[in-house]
């Protein structure tokens, strides 16, 4: 099919987990039927295979192929757990970059990078939090340029400055960013030595002096208790004769 020629091209360029001898499914085309089960609305592999097997004998006609029947769950499975999500990410990008330079208007555009957490990435029974996703989205077009991981003990900060060093991301746009990023200092140290950032932990402008005496020195300051006063005299209302 036309429309999703370009789409397969580029999905073709992931490396393939399976074995020769396993390959029973062309994997580009696992992988658009994934894509287009989860933008339907399923979110399992159960939901995917089912609608494989459901628009099976259209997706025969429309892509020229000639699957008997769905692949198993495990197999959907064992395919999308076992790709390379480095190659996965770069593929949607170069896809996305595509889409953009064929739908770009004419002069600077803007570039808007915010995290979001992913819906139903929370799994309480293996203690993981909920997953975070940077995105670089292009406000003329209306699509997602890139993703980046947002660690679990940190926050959009140093996600937003490793993927804008990436080449192609933003080259020659406008950045709009949210006020977590407008900090003066950051902190240089490793990160074996540098405690969990919060989200919205800003850095102090002016770090507070050291002591001139030493490092081991404290200084220390007495405070003077206030002087009490004394009871004030209880004053009597005014009466006025008539």
């Amino acid at each position: 099919m036309t429309v999703f020629s370009p789409l397969l091209d580029v999905l073709a360029d992931v490396p393939d987990p399976r074995r020769a001898e396993g390959k029973l499914y062309t994997l580009p085309y696992v992988l658009l039927f994934a894509i287009l089960a989860i933008v339907t609305g399923c979110n399992s592999y159960r939901g995917i295979v089912t609608f494989i097997a459901v628009h099976r004998r259209r997706l025969n006609a429309v892509f020229g192929l000639n699957w008997r029947r769905a692949p198993a769950r495990t197999a959907v499975r064992y395919i999308l757990q076992g790709l390379d999500p480095a190659a996965v990410e770069e593929a949607f990008r170069h896809h996305a970059a595509l889409l953009q330079a064929s739908r770009a208007t004419p002069g600077q555009g803007s570039i808007a990078l915010d995290g979001k957490t992913l819906r139903g990435s929370f799994d309480k029974f293996n203690d993981r939090a909920a997953a975070q996703v940077l995105s670089a989205f292009a406000s003329d077009t209306a699509l997602v340029l890139a993703h980046m991981d947002i660690a679990q003990r940190s926050n959009e900060i140093p996600a937003a400055q490793t993927l804008l060093a990436e080449p192609g991301v933003a080259d020659g746009a406008i950045i709009t960013l949210d006020a977590l990023h407008c900090q003066k200092i950051f902190r240089r140290r490793s990160r074996s030595q540098r405690s969990p950032d919060r989200r919205g932990q800003g850095q102090p402008a002016d770090p507070a002096p050291a002591s001139p005496r030493g490092r081991g020195h404290h200084d220390t300051a007495r405070v003077c208790p206030q002087p009490r006063q004394g009871p004030q005299p209880r004053r009597t209302p005014h009466r006025h004769r008539l």
